[in-house]
């Protein structure tokens, strides 16, 4: 039998849980994103072969703790639910970090992290878990060899990964903390080779789960996914899911990895509730939309500009609006299978009548905001 674990909303969104912003989306009105999902550098200590990061690249700036301590003032006020540091950069190198994490907590802000791991020893977990909804370990094989293969750091990197999520688990435990520690997969399908071997090192190392994930590739296809490969692991991520118990979880993100990288809507509905911000301090509608090329849709720089001035802006919403228009159609102009794409699955079959949005009776699921 599965533990609470297996309440965790992994593979869907949590969108109907916050109908005052539905409401306000309806109503035409201007509100603040339900998440945020960001980056405090846009810097790396890895060179994943999957990075997406490397098609996102745009005018660098630098986010300081006077600049968050700003922003999540700022966030605060208008009523931002929950922000995670998860974007197009390794937020763990940035000396901002642990304070960032520790003020938004302060704040009344759910505090979330997807980091590579290797900077976090027992100092820092110390420091962040009790303040943390989340930590996510992104760890993509489960041998040294490969790890340093795919995720492009020192072969030694990956001991000290290990030991960094020993240490978070052990720490959780010791302290009773309510935090969810995972570890996650973004699998291509040559990576194959170490999706059993992942699920029994998670099984082994006792996060409270491990997701494998699809990777995302830019609609040139830049990273050459090939999303028809991803039928033929069926059978293993099957095997891997198998070795769930009480208190660990295997989920494969299987909607996103049965799709091929298609989407079934043209309009983009989603990032007025979960908007990307870049490393660079920069905000976007979404992080396939980082990169200089679409700078028709950048927005401002929190660097420079106070968030809840950029937030309720015309120009916030002129480019929200154009995302939502017939002049922008998703299957074409951005990337496949985007951070937004559960929701904007969800916007737009309500928007076409195919489904009704209610409060949901049932006790609502972990991590309620981060959507």
């Amino acid at each position: 039998m599965l533990g609470v674990n297996n309440k965790l909303v992994l593979d869907g969104t949590k969108i109907s849980w916050h109908q005052e912003r539905l409401r306000a989306w309806e109503q035409g009105a201007r509100f603040a994103p339900i998440t945020i999902d960001m980056s405090l550098t846009r810097a790396c200590n890895y060179k994943c072969v999957y990075c997406y990061s490397t098609l996102q690249e745009n005018k660098r700036g630098r986010i300081t703790i006077e600049v968050m301590r700003r922003f999540l003032d700022d966030c605060a006020e208008i009523g931002v639910k929950g922000i995670s540091f998860v974007s197009d950069g390794e937020s763990s190198l940035s000396p901002a970090y642990a304070y960032s994490i520790k003020y938004g907590h302060n704040k009344g802000i759910s505090m979330a992290s997807g980091t590579n791991g290797y900077l976090l020893g027992e100092e820092m977990l110390r420091q962040i878990l009790p303040c943390l909804t989340y930590l996510r370990f992104n760890i993509t094989a489960a041998e040294p060899k490969r790890y340093q293969e795919i995720m492009g750091a020192p072969i030694e990197a990956f001991c000290r990964v290990k030991e960094n999520i020993k240490k978070a688990v052990a720490i959780k435990k010791e302290k009773n903390l309510p935090v969810t520690i995972g570890m996650q997969m973004v699998l291509m399908p040559q990576f194959r080779d170490q999706i059993l071997p992942l699920a029994r090192l998670g099984k082994e190392l006792r996060p409270d789960y491990l997701v494998i994930k699809h990777c995302s590739d830019d609609e040139f296809g830049a990273l050459g996914v090939n999303y028809k490969g991803y039928k033929e692991l069926y059978d293993t991520l099957k095997e891997a899911e198998a070795l769930s118990d009480q208190d660990y979880l295997v989920k494969v993100k299987w909607s996103k990895i049965e799709s091929e990288g298609k989407r079934d809507y043209e309009r983009c509905f989603g990032p007025p509730f979960l908007l990307q911000i870049s490393g660079s301090g920069l905000v976007a509608p979404c992080g396939c939309l980082f990169n200089e090329r679409y700078k028709k849709y950048h927005i401002g720089n929190f660097i420079d500009t106070p968030f809840k001035e950029i937030v309720f802006s015309d120009r916030y919403w002129e480019v929200m609006e154009e995302l939502a228009s017939e002049r922008f159609n998703a299957k074409t102009m951005c990337g496949t299978l985007c951070v937004q794409h559960k929701v904007n699955e969800a916007l737009d079959k309500y928007k076409k009548g195919l489904i009704e949005i209610k409060e949901p009776a049932t006790e609502p699921p972990p991590h309620i905001n981060f959507i």
